[in-house]
């Protein structure tokens, strides 16, 4: 019981460090805000913040982190006979089941990225290695190379419906983003090595 009160502590800091830091990049910049400014918010020692983050870059850009990782520990660790697009779907109604609404940190994160180009950069680019590893996932399921055309596009694909239903959350949209993914993926022609 002591063990279970000692994590949701650790995850309400963390969240609360979080929120600080995206509110201060999302005001003043991300060169402008300091450690002790984030800390100072959170209500947490410097330490703490550094603790959880060790660099600024880390912590600006860990929504994003903890996101891809829980996508792709989805696709990965899905049961036998369970496609790729399955798991997706799966993963995308429990994630989703919590709310229809973007939480603050989500509304915190667009503003971030929004008054600062360098972090949005930042995104992109670890954007593009989730779809590569998107692209990796889908290849294999296929038999296919990863840098073939049809895991790439399918998982570029992939990763603006996500996108657009996180932007409108609902049961229909979750549906209609995977009657499109599916019928786009059955279209593709074969990629397989000769």
């Amino acid at each position: 019981m002591a063990e279970g009160a000692r994590e949701r502590g650790k995850a309400r800091r963390r969240e609360a460090i979080l929120r600080a830091a995206y509110k201060l990049f999302a005001e003043r910049g991300f060169e402008a805000a300091t450690i002790a400014d984030i800390a100072e918010i959170a209500e947490v020692s410097p330490r703490t913040v550094t603790l959880y983050f060790p660099s600024k870059l880390d912590l600006a850009t860990s929504h994003l982190a903890d996101f891809t990782a829980q996508l792709s520990r989805a696709l990965d660790e899905r049961e036998p006979g369970v496609t790729t697009l399955e798991a997706l779907e799966r993963w995308l109604r429990q994630d989703l089941a919590g709310g229809s609404e973007q939480d603050e940190l989500d509304v915190l994160w667009d503003r971030m990225l929004d008054r600062n180009p360098q972090l949005k950069a930042v995104a992109n680019s670890r954007l593009a290695e989730a779809i590569q590893e998107g692209a990796r996932i889908f290849a294999a399921e296929r038999g296919s190379d990863p840098d073939a055309f049809g895991p790439r596009i399918a998982a570029a694909a992939a990763a603006a419906v996500i996108s657009e239903v996180y932007l409108h959350p609902s049961g229909a949209n979750i549906e209609a983003a995977m009657a499109f993914l599916a019928a786009g993926i059955s279209s593709l022609p074969s990629d397989r090595p000769a």
